[in-house]
Formats: C-alpha cells, sequence, structure tokens
C-alpha cells in the first residue's frame, strides 16, 4: 500500500468513527446520565487527539471553512475560558466586586470570608459542565476540519438522517405497541426527544431540496417518466424516511416540538422560497405536501388532532413553568453578569421558589433563563453571538451559493437554529448532551455551507469564488 493510501485509509477511519458518534450520542438516554456523557465526552477528546497525531504528522490539514469561521471559533473558545474562570479562586476582596452575591454566598457557607472563592457556588456542577462545554466546542471544530469534502458533507448529514429515522422508527413503534404512551424513542423524556427529531427533520429536508431538479415536464409520457425515476431513486427512501420522522414527532404529542417543526419549516422555506433562484416551483410542491399530506393524511392516523388539544388546553395557571420562569429570572438578578456558575443552577435554585412547585427542579424550562442564571449577561453573550454568526453564515449561504447541496444544508441549519430557539423558550434541549452535540452539528453546517468549495471541480452555475 502506497504512503497516500494508507493516509487516506488512516484518515477514513477517523472519520468513520466520527459518524459513529453522531449515531451514538441520543441512544444511552440522549447521552444525559454521567457515565454516558463520559463515554461522549472521551470519545470527542480521542477523535480530536487522533486527528491532531494526523496534523503533526502532515496526513490532515486545516481545511479552509475551519480557517474562514474564525468568528464562531473565537466565540466559542470564549466561552469556554469563561466557563473554566468560574472555577479559578479569586481574591475575595475582588469577588466582592465581581458578584457580591456569591460572595456572600461562599462567606456564608465557610462562616467567614475565605481569602479566595470562584464565580461558581457549585465547584462539581461547573466542572461537570465545562468539561460538556470543552466536548462541545472540540466538536464543532473537529466537524469544520474533517467535512472537507462533499462526499463527507452529504455522508454526515445522512447519517443525521439515518439516526433520526432509526429512532423514529424505535420510538414511534413503542408508542404504537402501547396505546396512550407518548413516543420517547431512547430518550427519558418525550420533549427532548420531539427536538432531536425537529433536528433530523430539518437536515432531512435540505438534503430533500438539495435533489429538487425544477425540471417541467412538457407532456404527460416525461410527466409519468419523471414521477417513475423519482419513486425509484434514493428520493424517494429519503421522503419516506421523512414521513417516519413527522408521525414519530406527533406521537410525541410534545406541543412545543410540532409547533416549533412546522412553524420553523414555514419561516425558512419562506426565506428559501424568496431566495430561490432555480426550482422555486419544487420547494413550494414540497413545502405544501410537508402540511398537506403529513399533518392531514398521516396525522389523521398518528394522533395530531391530540397534540392539537394538548395545545388548546394548555393554560398558564395550570402550568407550574411559568413559575418556575419567574423564579429562575430571580435567581438572574442576584448573579446578572457572571451568573451563578454553569451547572449551578440545581443547587442554587432551590431557595428561590416562593410557592411549593410541586417537583424538586434540576433544570429550568427555558434554556435561555438557565444559561442567564449560570453564566450571566457574559455567557449569554458569548453563546449568543456564536449562534447568530452561524444563523447568519447559513442565511448568506441562502443568498450566495449556488451549490445544491450547500443551499439544502444551509437551509437545515437556518431551520434547526428557528426550531430550537423557539422550543428552548419552554425547555432544556441544550443540557441534553446529544441535542447539544447535534446542534453544534448544525451550526457547524453553517459555516460549511458557506465556505466549502470543492476544488476538485470547477465553479458552476456562476458559483461564487
Amino acid at each position: 500500500m502506497s504512503t497516500g493510501s494508507a493516509r487516506a485509509s488512516a484518515n477514513r477511519w477517523l472519520f468513520v468513527c466520527y459518524l459513529a458518534l453522531l449515531v451514538w450520542a441520543p441512544i444511552p438516554l440522549g447521552s444525559n446520565r454521567p457515565w454516558a456523557w463520559a463515554i461522549l465526552e472521551l470519545w470527542v477528546f480521542l477523535l480530536a487527539i487522533w486527528w491532531l497525531v494526523d496534523f503533526a504528522r502532515g496526513e490532515s490539514r486545516l481545511s479552509p471553512v475551519l480557517k474562514s469561521a474564525w468568528p464562531a471559533l473565537l466565540c466559542a473558545a470564549l466561552w469556554l475560558g469563561y466557563v473554566w474562570l468560574q472555577l479559578v479562586p479569586l481574591p475575595f476582596g475582588l469577588l466582592q466586586l465581581l458578584s457580591p452575591e456569591a460572595a456572600r454566598a461562599h462567606a456564608a457557607a465557610a462562616a467567614l470570608a475565605p481569602g479566595a472563592a470562584p464565580l461558581t457556588l457549585d465547584q462539581s456542577g461547573t466542572l461537570a459542565g465545562a468539561l460538556k462545554s470543552a466536548a462541545y466546542v472540540v466538536f464543532f471544530a473537529l466537524t469544520l476540519a474533517l467535512l472537507d469534502r462533499h462526499e463527507r458533507i452529504a455522508a454526515a448529514a445522512y447519517t443525521l438522517v439515518i439516526s433520526g429515522f432509526a429512532q423514529a422508527l424505535y420510538g414511534g413503534l413503542a408508542s404504537l405497541a402501547v396505546e396512550g404512551m407518548p413516543a420517547h424513542g431512547s430518550f427519558a423524556n418525550r420533549n427532548h426527544y420531539a427536538a432531536y427529531l425537529v433536528m433530523c427533520l430539518s437536515v432531512g429536508l435540505g438534503l430533500l431540496i438539495s435533489n429538487l431538479t425544477g425540471e417541467a415536464a412538457q407532456s404527460w409520457k416525461q410527466f409519468f417518466r419523471n414521477l417513475i425515476a423519482w419513486i425509484l431513486s434514493t428520493r424517494m427512501l429519503l421522503r419516506l424516511a421523512l414521513v417516519v420522522m413527522v408521525i414519530a414527532l406527533v406521537l410525541t404529542r410534545s406541543r412545543m416540538g410540532n409547533t416549533s417543526f412546522f412553524v420553523s419549516l414555514l419561516t425558512t422555506g419562506g426565506i428559501g422560497l424568496a431566495l430561490a433562484k432555480r426550482a422555486t416551483k419544487s420547494m413550494v410542491v414540497l413545502i405544501a405536501s410537508l402540511i398537506i399530506i403529513d399533518i392531514l393524511i398521516v396525522g389523521a392516523y398518528f394522533g395530531v388532532e391530540r397534540v392539537l388539544d394538548r395545545i388548546g388546553q394548555t393554560r398558564m395557571e395550570t402550568e407550574d413553568r411559568g413559575d418556575n420562569a419567574r423564579d429562575t429570572l430571580r435567581m438572574w438578578q442576584d448573579y446578572p453578569v457572571f451568573g451563578a456558575g454553569l451547572g449551578s443552577f440545581h443547587v442554587v435554585f432551590p431557595r428561590y421558589p416562593q410557592q411549593d412547585l410541586g417537583d424538586l427542579y434540576t433544570h429550568a424550562h427555558n434554556d435561555y433563563l438557565e444559561l442567564a442564571s449560570e453564566t450571566g449577561v457574559v455567557g449569554v453573550t458569548l453563546l449568543g453571538l456564536l449562534v447568530a454568526t452561524s444563523f447568519l453564515a447559513a442565511l448568506r449561504a441562502q443568498i450566495n451559493r449556488r451549490d445544491r447541496l450547500m443551499r439544502g444544508i444551509s437551509f437545515g441549519a437556518m431551520m434547526a437554529i428557528i426550531a430550537l430557539g423557539l422550543h428552548s423558550t419552554v425547555d432544556f434541549n441544550l443540557q441534553i448532551p446529544a441535542n447539544a452535540l447535534t446542534f453544534m452539528l448544525l451550526l457547524a453546517f453553517a459555516w460549511v455551507s458557506l465556505y466549502h468549495r470543492d476544488r476538485s471541480q470547477p465553479p458552476t452555475d456562476n458559483e461564487d469564488a
């Protein structure tokens, strides 16, 4: 075997292990157990070490996307450094200046003013959160480095769709086997399962859009020929996989899971139609079919009316999430700038509820408020910039790119960002490692869709250079 072949083979196995991680992450309860997220973290770090060794040997190189995505990498690196800074013991006088409430809490716990104390009020929780954050940031950078060819980008996207299809099949069949049981797949919570399915659906829709040709049949003979060719193609398999995932999503009976899917579909579809310069008619037909066929026909048999009933019957007075959000806001007001420490919510929050919420809350049912109370304005700003710059990158790809695959994955990235942004107002999806890791993949897709160039082929269709 030649040296070049050996290098390609080693790099290929690295990529295979990377794809295996995408499938594995949701399997052990969404990786939301200490042993499960430890495996996920170790997996990511070993892949990164593998890539670095290859890079040191000259067997890997920095991709143009990795270099061009510096705004996102800068935000991610600053976030990571900030989280680890929360663990560093600071002189007590400086801590009083930066976070008076944290200083009072440390002094009360020590019965006297300590010589030094960290910003966080839960060092073990923040350490766990810092390790997770490190894994997510490393995974994001690794994705930008590995997805350097068209076939790899497509492979990562299809792997995520296959994972979503397998989860939908398992969750849907389990739900149908037990009457009245909502689908939750391998996740402990149906809402987190719904969020994962929405991200997979977003990428699947992007892939389906990337396969649209926009060719109009000139005769009935050509129409039926095109129809048969579509049925026999892989596009039909992809469409069936999306149908199965929509069925499973409906079976979760997750109100915001289903709402965020269709709101993000309509929003991103509208943006895509406004910016599309080809295949506009095909996109209209596809989006209309998803709404009409999936809701009215598929949903009629698999319980969409139950989801609508749950949405219609929801009242703030019958839900304690509003009280939880108000109490979390009070917690944030005590730690406005630097937060109480990433991962400290379950330790700090119990002293804030003004009424009996009935349950012990380990998370706020609002990702924004939980992150704000734990990391303050600084943390929310850094993460917000990471997501915002990634969304703008995907939007720019929709405007400028002519490569169909790049337009497809940028569509999927935009749709997932909108959907998770909505869902996070009432749930804590980004606290679930499998969902957070998958979301980082979608953010990386946004940058890949904008900056990837297949140098092995000349630009076509006035592709931007």
